[in-house]
């Protein structure tokens, strides 16, 4: 519909904020869609008279699903376009969740695996983020911050909506008039706002654009690449955890089931809110610090997971930890932006975060099948809290590798 050429645009600009706020919406609608599963967690389990692990593994096939497909739809969005990968990837995840309403477990995995997680979200979420960050340069910190905040609005946004939908018409027809409505609306944000990003420039902030080939926290681009997908592994791991069983694990304490949402509602909310902070804070002193102190904010609330069973209490530990793990998953692109050259972006990025959403799918099977093996969450966040231990030695060792390289730099 709009016609106008990349090289019109400019970044910084008023229509970047515009494309930034269209792709918040279309990725808080897109991040619904695993989510539903998720809140009905319990009600599935139960229809299908299995343990929880079984449809935990649902919303776990989705990343999966995104971590391979995100690849391939990053190189395909450079050639053909954001707008033809959105609209295709919208279609796709309206087609998993009709098809994961109509039948059993095996409609459950097919419909979130390969629909809505291989075809579907893949086209959204990397992909996504990646052409934002093209639009800044001076706030790619807070742009980015502000369109990865689609996940965090879509869990204080969704539950509440999820869990009414579910306790009144039941998760199947919930599941399927979400599914048209992801549809209709991705579809038609898409085609009205989605335009080419800007050709890219000389940095604005006085930077140069690095290097294909320049080595990398003094180590070889692909190696460095390496490390940075090991730690977001890592920290991607308990971050799903609270994310995916908070709903669950409400309902065991005996609270009610709408206390479940609402904390789930309370834990994503904060992360919207928090995540603003992070971008300000990427923006000022960089993409690696801010997961460094993002990774220790969100170790420290998980932690809060294990000293108490009080609702009031945990709903304060719900909100601790979405203000932690909130500044991870978008700082990594600004570190990824920060090191790599901009026609790398659309294969890295990706890249990065197919390490992530693996994180995220083996963090929310993970923890299923480690309740269903001990009978209650403790153990579960227990081993979240040493993967992010893992993730934060890891991220240690490349600030102080940085700060060495700028130390011979600057003697040089």
């Amino acid at each position: 519909m709009n016609k106008m050429k990349a090289g019109s645009a400019t970044v910084d600009s008023r229509t970047a904020w515009i494309v930034a706020g269209a792709s918040l919406v279309i990725l808080t609608i897109a991040y619904g869609a695993p989510l539903l599963s998720a809140v009905a967690l319990r009600p599935i389990a139960a229809e299908f008279g299995t343990e929880r692990a079984a449809p935990a593994a649902a919303p776990a096939f989705t990343l999966i699903g995104a971590a391979f497909g995100g690849i391939a739809a990053g190189w395909l969005s450079g050639w053909l376009g954001i707008r033809q990968i959105v609209l295709f990837g919208a279609a796709m995840i309206a087609a998993g969740l009709v098809l994961s309403a109509s039948g059993g477990l095996i409609h459950l995995y097919v419909g979130h695996g390969l629909l809505m997680g291989l075809f579907g979200t893949s086209c959204i979420f990397s992909p996504v983020v990646t052409y934002v960050s093209r639009w800044f340069d001076r706030s790619r910190g807070a742009a980015v911050a502000m369109i990865s905040s689609g996940q965090s609005l879509s869990g204080a946004l969704w539950p509440i909506l999820f869990q009414t939908g579910i306790t009144e018409f039941g998760w199947r027809r919930t599941m399927l008039v979400f599914g048209l409505f992801v549809g209709a609306s991705i579809l038609a944000l898409a085609a009205i706002f989605l335009r080419p990003p800007p050709e890219a420039r000389p940095s604005l902030g006085g930077g140069r654009d690095p290097q294909a080939g320049a080595p990398v926290f003094g180590l070889s681009p692909n190696l460095a690449m390496i490390v940075l997908m090991i730690a977001i592994f890592c920290c991607c791991v308990p971050m799903a955890m609270p994310s995916q069983h908070i709903v669950a694990f409400c309902s065991d304490l005996g609270f009610a089931s709408q206390s479940g949402a609402a904390m789930l509602s309370v834990l994503l909310g904060s992360a919207f809110l928090a995540r603003q902070f992070w971008g300000w804070l990427a923006d000022r002193i960089g993409g690696l610090q801010t997961l460094l102190w993002s990774s220790l904010a969100q170790a420290t609330a998980l932690t809060g997971f294990l000293l108490t069973l009080d609702e009031a209490a945990l709903f304060a530990v719900s909100a601790a930890f979405g203000l932690g793990f909130s500044g991870l998953l978008p700082a990594y692109v600004i570190v990824i932006r920060k090191f790599y050259p901009v026609k790398e972006a659309n294969w890295r990025v990706p890249t990065i975060y197919f390490a992530g959403f693996l994180g995220m799918a083996a963090g929310g099977w993970g923890a299923g099948a480690l309740y269903d093996h001990f009978g209650y969450y403790l153990p579960a966040f227990a081993t979240g809290i040493g993967f992010n231990i893992v993730n934060l030695v890891i991220l240690l060792t490349l600030v102080f590798r940085q700060r060495d390289k700028g130390l011979r730099t600057a003697m040089a």
